[in-house]
């Protein structure tokens, strides 16, 4: 296990070894127990460390170690499930019948003319956020900027326009590219 660097020089912080000398068998017990699986509850050990090395100078009581340890671990182990019901693994032979038939065009196969024809067939609202982002490499806070609007809303426009843009140039049946 790759031990991260901390400072070790204020009196009042345990020295890291000794910390995880005292602490990682309780700790990762308490994870077996939560995920009920050895390699998960290893790494969410090791989450909880790392989480100290970086964030343990800020505890002001010593005494509270122990507590601070597996409260931070049990908020790991709590998160990690929030993110795994979030987005959850799902094998893609599983999906196969889901998924579209019509495979959308590689980007070797799009010619820049139809590229810029099918971009300006966009509204106003979603062509100035799609060309500045895609074109030009300006992030979210640059178009928002320029564009005198909130960020979230750059990231809803692009998010439509690349939408409109993907059925523009997907369509059975495109629209003639107007000059």
């Amino acid at each position: 296990m790759m031990v991260p660097r901390i400072d070790c020089d204020k009196a009042d912080s345990p020295n890291f070894e000794s910390l995880v000398a005292d602490y990682y068998q309780p700790l990762y017990q308490f994870a077996v127990s939560l995920t009920r699986d050895e390699a998960d509850a290893c790494d969410l050990t090791q989450q909880t460390f790392y989480i100290w090395a970086n964030k343990g100078h800020q505890l002001r009581e010593k005494s509270k170690v122990k507590t601070w340890l597996f409260t931070t671990l049990h908020r790991e182990f709590l998160r990690s499930r929030r993110r795994q019901n979030r987005f959850p693994h799902i094998e893609i032979e599983s999906t196969a019948a889901v998924l579209p038939t019509v495979p959308p065009p590689s980007v070797n196969e799009l010619d820049s003319g139809l590229l810029t024809a099918a971009l300006a067939q966009l509204d106003e609202l979603y062509r100035a956020p799609v060309a500045l982002f895609y074109l030009q490499d300006y992030s979210y806070k640059e178009i928002a900027e320029i564009l005198e609007v909130p960020v979230g809303t750059v990231k809803s426009r692009l998010s439509r326009g690349i939408g409109r843009l993907h059925d523009l140039l997907t369509a059975v049946n495109p629209k003639p590219p107007t000059p």
